[in-house]
């Protein structure tokens, strides 16, 4: 049994590293509230957006523009959103395992967060290239990605470039998931994604322009053109609504974490004093029997 200055030691010990946890949950619970917010403040813009590239793609001819057309091949370009720091539970374990589902063999790797790639160094998996986002998230940094995913799609290299992320679903749950960026597939079109609305069914808009949201959109100089610039904005406002979810996934997350440690180690100091107490207390007692002891002995 351990005596009572070690029991002292490692309640000040846990004592500390509770004061550390404390104070990581209210910076995570301050960075998670911005990030939610931005968050769900981006999704309307996207569900817009959505719409709008539905009404251009029915005034179009398919295959008018590069980036909807679908391609054969397996080849493909995977970006990995992950984080920089740890201490998140569970976050970018679950978003390797559901990448390692359903990667395949001729997958080439995009990281943005050391994590991810770090974790797919030691898988030996080919990185083509790394990026750093700050936080807040940034639209003109993530502009910057699109381009550059937009330009290596458009080589031919790759058949499609998918997306793995966390989606913000509640401060409680985030969900890891693999959504396709490009090509930008009709069957998305008009679709509510899940990491716009979690837990809505998709809502299709129809051919004539009738479904949700406003219809009868005019065009100028003419849809074609509008599409032309439409569908890259598109992309990058995508990825940057993937890269909201998952920075809101992460404060959420390491907050959940940090107050789940504090807790831990608020009943660790409960049950070590307990322990301190009754040893301190079985100490005490031996003492006034070697005392009671030798003052009979004297008698």
């Amino acid at each position: 049994m351990a005596s009572a200055r070690d029991i002292r030691r490692r309640i000040k010990s846990v004592k500390n590293t509770a004061q550390i946890t404390k104070a990581m949950q209210l910076v995570a619970a301050s960075k998670m509230k911005k990030a939610q917010d931005q968050a769900l403040a981006s999704r309307p813009y996207a569900k817009l957006l959505n719409e709008i590239l539905v009404h251009l793609r029915d005034q179009t001819e398919e295959g008018s523009h590069p980036l909807l057309v679908e391609r054969e091949g397996d080849r493909e370009l995977l970006i990995v959103i992950s984080t920089d720091k740890g201490l998140c539970g569970g976050l970018n374990t679950n978003l390797l395992r559901q990448l390692t589902r359903e990667m395949t063999p001729g997958s080439r790797f995009i990281t943005i967060g050391r994590k991810g790639r770090v974790a797919l160094t030691k898988m030996q998996k080919e990185l083509f290239a790394d990026f750093h986002i700050k936080d807040p998230v940034s639209f003109a940094e993530t502009k910057q990605i699109g381009r550059f995913v937009i330009e290596q799609f458009l080589n031919g290299d790759y058949a499609r470039v998918r997306v793995a992320f966390t989606n913000f679903v509640n401060t409680m749950t985030q969900v890891a998931m693999i959504e396709t960026l490009l090509p930008v597939r009709h069957l998305d079109l008009g679709k509510k994604k899940d990491f716009i609305g979690m837990g809505n069914e998709p809502e299709a808009v129809s051919q004539n322009g009738h479904g949700p949201g406003p219809a009868g959109y005019i065009f100028e100089p003419d849809a074609a053109t509008v599409l032309e610039t439409v569908v890259p904005q598109y992309v990058n406002y995508l990825l940057y609504q993937m890269l909201l979810e998952s920075r809101a996934s992460e404060h959420s997350a390491r907050m959940v974490a940090m107050k789940s440690a504090t807790d831990n180690a608020k009943e660790l100091i409960k049950d070590l004093t307990l322990v301190y107490n009754k040893q301190r207390q079985a100490a005490i007692t031996s003492e006034l029997l070697e005392i009671t002891t030798a003052m009979k002995a004297l008698e």
